[in-house]
């Protein structure tokens, strides 16, 4: 058995992952932190687990938690992970850090968009980004593993087989996203309070958002060229999921079986991405986002536009799962030699 910490076990993404990581079999969790002064039953946090469960979130000591553990996953804020992160690594352990401080490979990227300098800057250059359909032959291998962003997952997995290929132009990449409330964490603000979200629906951080380098870092890497997007991000009023449409323009020549073979030949193996190619069943052609709800999927439907050419890519995933948590256990998986669907078959 694998002993596992997390790191921030009471927010949404730490609850989350506390609920798969008690399921997998093949890891033991030894210890769960809080910012509070005091220990806490687990039950506490998540009163629908059985009365049997004996674990206790407990205040954060790294000595304590460097012994009981091999593999530490952060669910701390941005700007507030990379000196724990650090620690842990220097300590031999494996770390995967789903925040965002080790996502982007420059620190001055990072400075810009988080607004604080990094203080483990020089662990960048080592971390590994954690998209599993993408990196998965470096994710084996890594001690320090950047999960996505729930907005990159989606928008990447949508693009990468069109990008790697050369199949649409790049210069006109357009990507209109809309995720649910717990996206934006337990942190309260005004806009996530109940009476500012029930019956609204709002874009917000246009052109702005934090996860728009991390896009088109992935985005260039797999393309071979820089790549800018166009990037609008919207707040629903529910509690989880992200709903992706992407606009990108198909290159002259390319045939709209070139489109389809791309998605099909990418994904065709892989556990946790589902293609609907275009023309099949057409009344469910494209994910919504109650298909992916409490699950690690990402379902992606597309369509071309016959008349101007305009390739639309829909992608659906859960943003606490697929987007978070759940892609934190499928990257433990890959790097510690479990079966990669281990833990994550839930539904």
């Amino acid at each position: 058995m694998l002993p596992c910490a997390v790191i921030g076990s009471t927010g949404y993404t730490g609850i989350e992952l506390v609920k798969i990581l008690l399921q997998h079999p093949s890891v033991k969790l030894t210890a769960l932190t809080t910012r509070q002064q005091e220990s806490f039953p687990i039950q506490t946090l998540i009163p629908t687990l059985s009365k049997d469960i004996n674990l206790k979130v407990e205040p954060y000591s790294f000595e304590q938690i460097k012994d009981k553990a091999e593999l530490i996953f952060l669910c701390l804020p941005h700007t507030e992970s990379a000196e724990t992160g650090k620690a842990f690594y220097n300590a031999g352990k494996i770390v995967i850090d789903l925040s965002a401080d080790f996502r982007l490979r420059s620190k001055e990227s990072y400075e810009t968009w988080y607004g604080v300098p990094h203080p483990s800057s020089e662990l960048l250059k080592e971390a590994v980004y954690g998209l599993p359909e993408i990196n998965r032959g470096k994710i084996k291998e890594a001690k320090l593993i950047a999960n996505p962003g729930c907005y990159p997952t989606g928008s990447i997995l949508g693009l990468a087989p069109l990008l790697a290929r050369g199949l649409v132009e790049t210069d006109s990449i357009i990507i209109d996203a809309k995720s649910g409330v717990s996206g934006a964490g337990k942190k309260l603000t005004s806009t996530t309070q109940f009476c500012e979200v029930d019956g609204n629906f709002n874009a917000y951080k246009v052109n702005k958002h934090q996860h728009m380098p991390e896009i088109e870092q992935i985005l260039t890497d797999i393309a071979g060229a820089p790549i800018a997007i166009t990037f609008v991000p919207h707040l629903l009023p529910i509690e989880r999921g992200i709903l992706t449409t992407i606009y990108l323009q198909k290159k002259k020549n390319v045939a709209d079986a070139e489109i389809n073979r791309a998605f099909l030949e990418a994904y065709d193996k892989e556990p946790f991405v589902k293609v609907r190619p275009e023309g099949l069943r057409p009344e469910g052609q494209f994910p919504s986002i109650k298909d992916v709800q409490r699950t690690n999927f990402c379902d992606i439907g597309f369509s071309v536009d016959a008349k101007t050419g305009r390739v639309i890519v829909i992608t659906a995933i859960d943003n606490l799962v697929k987007g978070a948590s759940g892609q934190a256990v499928q990257n433990m998986n890959i790097r510690m030699g479990f079966p990669e669907e281990e833990g994550l078959r839930r539904w």
